[in-house]
């Protein structure tokens, strides 16, 4: 009886001790949205580019979708970077995954379309 006891416990513990996976891969983008934001150069900012790339199209995590904001950050940066409709389709492809951004985002969709 004591050594099912122990037994169990021990069950207990080993299951307690599994790592649940991530809703979302992030990739570092974080990282390099920050070393962007801070130092503001071309280089920064392909790496940033880079970054939001592998977000947008390698979703490992349990949800298989993009993150909330990726598409929105990675569309305004392409934007700013010249490829105006590429951007866009991001900023768009937000409000569809997250409809709640649909407020904030219309209102910058409007203003890079003037």
């Amino acid at each position: 009886m004591r050594k099912l006891i122990i037994s169990a416990i021990c069950v207990m513990a080993m299951a307690s001790c599994q790592t649940q996976q991530s809703l979302y891969s992030w990739y570092d983008s974080q990282d390099a949205t920050y070393t962007y934001t801070k130092r503001n150069t071309d280089e920064t900012l392909a790496k940033a580019m880079a970054q939001y790339e592998k977000v947008v199209s390698k979703q490992n995590g349990l949800r298989k979708t993009t993150p909330p904001g990726i598409n929105a950050e990675y569309g305004y940066l392409l934007y700013k970077a010249g490829k105006k409709e590429q951007g866009l389709t991001l900023l768009r492809a937000e409000i569809k995954a997250y409809p709640e951004s649909e407020t904030f985002i219309s209102r910058i969709i409007k203003q890079l379309e003037k």
